[in-house]
């Protein structure tokens, strides 16, 4: 944290909704920690000290308020400062690596120590890996026992504790109450299983441009898995064993209510965690649109759309798959070639909410699709022993799509799959990894936002020479460059690659 003891006093005083998510207040008196924007009387600046995160101050024996409810402030999941491994991390802890796994497998995944990665996480949060990922499973915990009517068996297993005893012991020894005292709405238990779901909110920090997300799911949406109706987007969604459907919509706040129908509720932490990345609500548009405005020219393009996104992907090995279709062909092409694909090679699914939205199939699997006959794919003979190779790779390693140690690591390792280069290798890093620097630099859609009025674009090299100003946040920039791109009409632009699929 930047900010002195004095200045975060300040924030509090002014209840300051910029500092929401960054800095959190524990009062001494009451062993409460609270939001800058909580609307409690501010308590005596003698009995307040601050934390980084909210995990540092669990961890320092304070319990969140019932009154700003801490889980509803953005960026729990994410933390937006000097080290990548901090910040890779909590992406794992978010996604449930310690649910299962220790500290020790958490730190070879980023290739550091396990004494290093605490040494970081004290450093920069304030507290253990152990303690946070405890903290977001009580802060989530808290968020379902408020928004939904779940039973309190199935919100500790959607929350990511092992067991119905576990949770009641830490909620009966974090708030002096068992986990049902906290939900204030009255009203009959309703099972995942049972009804229209449930619906929860994810919140994000202010702008945010659900626009231009829509018009970006729109034009990319494979036909048979994923739609958008209206002003709501709504996916079919495999997660371990669990099958289920989301639909996500703009809510009246700074939030997306996202309605769960995944019956399974332990997905339920894994789920969320991909509505955060595919959905980017762990951005903060401040941060990143203040570093991107030094740039003159890039300062016009973040004033015309200051909420916009860097959208994510739902999975690895299905945004691989589009994005070496998308080679040389049109974005509708593409995407209307993955709902063949689909369609032949993936797992029907018999689900009346979903079937009424046109949601019929999962996205076939890398085994799936290694079993494939290239010869009924509708492509190039050439582009169709790529997408099988790649499919036989995935299968062979299913973390071939995962977290890696750094941008420069996970670009390499792409490059050696069949049909990946150096573009489609940027563009796999930007969404499905979410590197927040990744930059496919020879894209044409790039280079012709830039040309200037005489008509001369910049060399790829030029370009990659200039974004590196915009680090670490290049793929924001990239993401204001296409949408700048006015010549772009999206029913005939091809995927802007210039990557060759092998022979």
């Amino acid at each position: 944290m930047d900010m002195n003891d004095d200045a975060c006093y300040r924030a509090f005083s002014m209840r300051d909704a910029r500092f929401d998510g960054r800095i959190f207040g524990a009062v001494r008196t009451t062993g409460i920690y609270c939001r800058p924007v909580c609307p409690a009387r501010t308590p005596k600046r003698e009995n307040i000290a601050f934390y980084p995160s909210a995990a540092a101050a669990q961890e320092a024996g304070f319990r969140p308020c019932l009154r700003c409810r801490p889980e509803t402030s953005p960026d729990l999941g994410s933390w937006k400062g000097t080290s990548n491994t901090v910040s890779r991390a909590l992406s794992l802890i978010e996604q449930g690596a310690l649910d299962e796994g220790d500290v020790d497998g958490l730190a070879e995944r980023l290739g550091v120590g396990e004494r290093q990665l605490r040494r970081l996480f004290r450093q920069h949060l304030g507290a253990s890996p152990v303690a946070v990922a405890q903290t977001r499973r009580v802060l989530l915990a808290k968020q379902l026992i408020h928004q939904t009517r779940l039973p309190m068996a199935e919100v500790a297993m959607a929350s990511g504790f092992g067991s119905v005893r576990r949770f009641n012991e830490t909620f009966q020894q974090l708030f002096d109450r068992p986990p049902g005292a906290l939900r204030r709405s009255g009203g009959a238990d309703v099972g995942a299983g049972d009804g229209a779901g449930a619906t929860i909110q994810l919140p994000y920090r202010a702008p945010y441009d659900w626009d231009a997300m829509l018009a970006f799911w729109t034009l990319r949406a494979i036909p048979g898995v994923e739609t958008v109706v209206g002003r709501r987007y709504a996916r079919l969604l495999q997660v371990g064993d669990a099958l289920g459907l989301v639909i996500v919509g703009q809510g009246s706040g700074d939030w997306l209510d996202v309605t769960l129908r995944f019956p399974k509720v332990q997905a339920w932490p894994a789920v969320i965690a991909k509505l955060r990345r595919v959905f980017d609500l762990a951005a903060d548009p401040a941060l990143i649109n203040g570093h991107l405005s030094e740039d003159p020219e890039l300062a016009a393009l973040v004033a015309r759309r200051p909420g916009l996104r860097a959208p994510g992907a739902w999975d690895g090995f299905e945004l691989a798959v589009r994005a070496v279709l998308g080679q040389q062909i049109t974005v509708v092409a593409a995407r209307n070639l993955a709902g063949k694909i689909t369609a032949a090679y993936g797992s029907p699914v018999q689900d009346e909410a979903a079937n009424t939205l046109g949601l019929t199939h999962l996205f076939p699997t890398p085994e799936q699709l290694a079993a494939a006959d290239v010869e009924t794919l509708g492509m190039p003979r050439a582009r169709g022993r790529a997408l099988v190779s790649l499919a036989q790779a995935a299968a062979e390693d299913p973390d071939l799509f995962g977290m890696k140690r750094s941008l420069e690591a996970a670009v390499a390792q792409l490059r050696a799959l069949p049909g990946i280069g150096e573009w489609t290798a940027q563009y796999i890093a930007m969404r499905a990894l979410r590197e927040p620097d990744a930059f496919p630099h020879a894209d044409l859609g790039l280079l012709r936002a830039l040309e200037d009025e005489a008509g001369q674009r910049p060399t790829p090299a030029e370009l990659l020479t200039r974004a590196e100003r915009w680090r670490p946040w290049r793929a924001y920039a990239a993401s204001h460059l296409w949408a700048s791109d006015a010549a772009l009409d999206p029913k005939i632009t091809k995927e802007r690659s210039h990557d060759q699929v092998a022979a």
